[in-house]
């Protein structure tokens, strides 16, 4: 075997390499099955429609609306981005966070409230969401650690619970004629995150703000603290076994309680990202959870659980979801661009088959290659 193919299989081999192909495998495969159900449901639109969920941004011609529009999907998602951590920290110490999405919606109850309420600044109103998701996910973590509730079902009750609370506090702040909360722009722009400039280079995108570059960050500080901390790695010697942590001499109901928390503030934080950009106003008769919680869970996972990858399976699956709106109304729902995701996280799942069938490629590979060099020495 040359140099050149021995460097060609350690590179093959490579677990994050692996990952990266069985994820993009999994966007192709999805986005061909979604356009077959595209052709199913009209043939005649269907390159129209998968094109124009694609282009998202770019359907638009002029530079100037495309920027402002590129920015406004930058914006939801570093809102999804902090969903992702949120799934993606509790993942990691063994923890499934299906509660990412309630805890999302605490969060924005409380930025949005302290903002028109109390006429906040915008650093209180973020802490506050912060503070407010934290405790809702150690709710669910102390549930975990003292009584062995499984989290997702202390997850999934406390989401409903969020939403209808923070529904009844919020219509204390919302405008008389319609079930929206006040904006915050004309009520107090204190509590606005500032553009710091940003907003210039997006066609003056006023939703563009530091929130951008604060959730790249959070991004590179979880994978900090989980893969180059003794604090990530005892809150993930945890997750693998509990027993073996509190034998150890890790203090394992602390840790597990204190994953949630953190994951619950990343998702608060993400809803403070967002609501305080003034993008959108919280409707308090609202009867379904926000989806922005549970597509964390798709990005988390087609970004194969790392921090750095959710970066760019956020945006891809914000993109394509933005994308859905561009579809032609009188043909296909806008909801298309959905189902195309659904079946991207769905594919998710074989990414882990893919890396066993190619180390397992590679090793027979390697035995016939062994094999073939054992018979030439013998003779």
């Amino acid at each position: 075997m040359t140099s050149a193919s021995k460097k060609r299989e350690s590179l093959l081999r490579n677990n994050a390499l692996q990952t990266i192909l069985g994820s993009l495998l999994c966007i192709v495969i999805g986005l061909l099955v979604g356009y077959v159900v595209l052709l199913i449901i009209n043939p005649s639109g269907a390159a129209d429609a998968i094109l124009a969920i694609l282009k998202n941004f770019m359907y638009y011609p002029s530079a100037v609306a495309s920027m402002k529009y590129f920015g406004t999907t930058l914006v939801k998602a570093s809102a999804l981005l902090m969903c992702s951590l949120s799934v993606l920290f509790a993942w990691k110490v063994g923890l499934f966070n299906i509660g990412a999405a309630g805890q999302y919606v605490i969060g924005a109850g409380a930025c949005i409230y302290c903002g028109i309420k109390f006429g906040l600044p915008w650093y209180v109103c973020l802490l506050a969401g912060i503070v407010a998701a934290a405790l809702v996910g150690g709710i669910s973590g102390a549930l975990k650690a003292y009584f062995n509730v499984n989290e997702v079902i202390s997850c999934i009750m406390l989401n409903w619970i969020g939403l209808y609370s923070v529904n009844m506090l919020l219509s204390k702040v919302k405008e008389q004629s319609t079930p929206y909360t006040k904006p915050l722009s004309s009520v107090n722009k204190s509590a606005l995150l500032p553009n710091a400039g940003l907003d210039t280079l997006f066609s003056n995108n006023q939703f563009v703000t530091i929130g951008l570059p604060l959730a790249v960050a959070m991004a590179i500080i979880v994978w900090i603290v989980l893969e180059k901390t003794k604090f990530g790695y005892e809150l993930k010697a945890t997750g693998m076994n509990k027993n073996a942590a509190k034998y150890c001499g890790m203090k394992e109901k602390r840790n597990i309680i204190i994953t949630m928390m953190i994951s619950g503030g990343l998702a608060g934080l993400g809803a403070g990202i967002f609501y305080l950009t003034g993008i959108e106003q919280w409707m308090v008769q609202q009867t379904s959870i926000p989806g922005m919680g549970f597509n964390g869970i798709a990005a988390a996972f087609l970004g194969g659980s790392n921090p750095i990858g959710v970066i760019f399976s956020s945006y891809f699956i914000q993109h394509i979801t933005s994308g859905g709106s561009y579809v032609d109304k009188t043909v296909y729902c806008s909801q298309i661009s959905d189902l195309i995701s659904a079946f991207i996280i769905y594919l998710c799942g074989f990414v882990l088959f893919f890396k066993i069938w190619i180390n397992r490629f590679l090793d027979k590979r390697d035995e016939r290659q062994a094999a073939k060099e054992l018979k030439g020495g013998e003779e």
